[in-house]
């Protein structure tokens, strides 16, 4: 009976939703162009933005690009003080120069004879233990309270089946090694690099570099004291083994406030009563900046990732413009994405409308490259799904217009790439606010100078495009909002 049940609701569900889709025909489709995608990618993908890094004028720059581009497609200002920009402040802890790491009579130079893996202030001094591979059964034997100790990193038990495994890799290693470590008393953790670390050494250096981003109020704004983690090179191996080393550590931590922005702008909806609540579109506009060098190019332009979104959410308010829905239709571009979803969490936390508000986020990331016949929609499967309302709607919307192929796999909590929870619609779905994340998924070129322009398939952009926008569209003109799903909670 239950099963019947079930497939009698699905059923009746998606009837309910073609018969909105026929009921509600958007007639302004064709305001979404390829040729608009194509020039206004070309433009924020390019080198002048020098890749749109969060906390720099390069991001601001681009930020006053699109404050020029709203403007012009007739977005109205829905950001702080009449303006669309909403200000919020970025905090950055790093690891201070005037650190230092000393091993036996050895000083160390930061950076280049060793890597300080964990950004958090701590001094140390300690005597060393070598412990190999660091096996389950040495580290239950060993006596390591008060030390520090010492492991020959390796790859055995950790999955290197991910994007950018070079850059993973070492936070890989420290996971599995530093809870059990610092449970049983180590002060500090002293990894020797293998092959794949030394490998890895150049990748994670701008990342360990920079330190730790957060905004106010957030777990990261300001560090506390931790067991270091300490990285050195293959070479130093025999060095660590002898008996009798005393590890003196120093490490200092700069605590910086830097601005980033969210865009923010509106298409008002033509119901008086409706037009108070919000369809909000959602993408980011920073990327990674100027990093280290792929051949010879160190600007990473992040055409997919994430200017793809981006134009992609000015093509739909020009859509939005000619034709408006009964609901309004809120567009963000959210700043520090790449810095650990910070915009969105800002504006989650204060959006510049009622909170109760906004019926429904809509967020893209990355939606213009593989299969030209193959997306995703995340947020689609339990126990990511919070509204299934939301969903037959995208499903639906799909079925009315592109017709992609999708990809269940990447929506699963199994998925190793645990891609559902980074990108900007996860503050919101956290704070009960239905929401989806199209995806054309990960690929070679991601996070890397690669990811360029010239590299888009714009037919693809496109079809992604109008499925963002036809889902839009039937939720701003629905009777009644999504209804979130009871019982939702997220596997982390």
């Amino acid at each position: 009976m239950k099963l019947y049940q079930s497939i009698s609701i699905l059923f009746f569900s998606t009837i309910t939703i073609s018969s909105t889709f026929s009921q509600n025909k958007s007639t302004a489709l064709s305001a979404i162009k390829e040729a608009d995608l194509k020039k206004d990618l070309y433009e924020m993908a390019d080198d002048h933005f020098k890749g749109r890094e969060a906390g720099t004028l390069d991001e601001l720059k681009v930020s006053m690009w699109l404050e020029n581009k709203l403007r012009a497609v007739g977005l109205k200002p829905a950001g702080d003080d009449g303006t669309y920009f909403q200000f919020y402040s970025m905090w950055r802890n790093r690891v201070a120069a005037n650190s230092s790491i000393k091993i036996g009579d050895r000083s160390f130079e930061l950076w280049k004879d060793v890597l300080i893996a964990q950004t958090a202030p701590a001094q140390v001094s300690a005597p060393i233990v070598f412990l190999g591979k660091g096996t389950k059964t040495e580290i239950e034997k060993a006596d390591i309270k008060g030390k520090a100790v010492a492991i020959l990193a390796s790859p055995e038990g950790i999955n290197l089946n991910v994007s950018l495994a070079e850059r993973r890799y070492p936070v890989a290693i420290l996971r599995k090694f530093y809870a059990d470590l610092t449970a049983k008393g180590a002060v500090a953790v002293i990894f020797i690099a293998d092959d794949l670390a030394e490998n890895s050494w150049r990748h994670v250096l701008p990342q360990v570099t920079r330190g730790l981003y957060d905004i106010t109020g957030g777990p990261n704004e300001k560090v506390t004291a931790k067991a270091p983690v300490i990285w050195l090179h293959k070479s130093e191996l025999n060095f660590v083994q002898q008996q009798g080393l005393q590890l003196n550590a120093l490490i200092n931590v700069e605590h910086f406030e830097y601005p980033s922005v969210n865009i923010i702008g509106v298409i008002e909806g033509t119901d008086p009563l409706l037009k108070k609540e919000y369809v909000l579109f959602s993408g980011h506009q920073d990327h990674d900046g100027i990093r280290q060098l792929y051949g010879t190019d160190s600007i990473y332009n992040g055409a997919d990732d994430n200017a793809s979104t981006s134009v992609a959410l000015l093509a739909i308010a020009r859509a939005f413009h000619q034709q408006p829905g009964k609901r309004s239709a809120l567009f963000v571009w959210h700043g520090a994405e790449e810095r650990g979803l910070l915009g969105s969490k800002w504006y989650s936390s204060h959006p510049t409308v009622p909170k109760e508000s906004i019926v429904a986020v809509l967020n893209g990331d990355m939606i213009g490259r593989n299969d030209p016949d193959s997306a995703a929609l995340l947020g689609s499967q339990p126990p990511h799904r919070n509204s299934t309302d939301l969903v037959n709607i995208a499903m639906d919307a799909n079925k009315q217009g592109p017709k992609f192929l999708l990809d269940t796999l990447w929506d699963k909590t199994t998925h190793v790439e645990g891609f559902y929870f980074r990108s900007d619609h996860l503050p919101y779905a956290r704070l009960g606010i239905p929401a989806i994340f199209y995806t054309t998924v990960l690929h070679d070129e991601y996070h890397t100078p690669m990811d360029k322009a010239n590299h888009i398939n714009y037919p693809k952009l496109k079809r992604m495009t109008d499925w963002m926008y036809l889902t839009g569209w039937q939720v701003a003109n629905m009777a009644q909002r999504p209804k979130l799903d009871p019982g939702f909670k997220l596997e982390r």
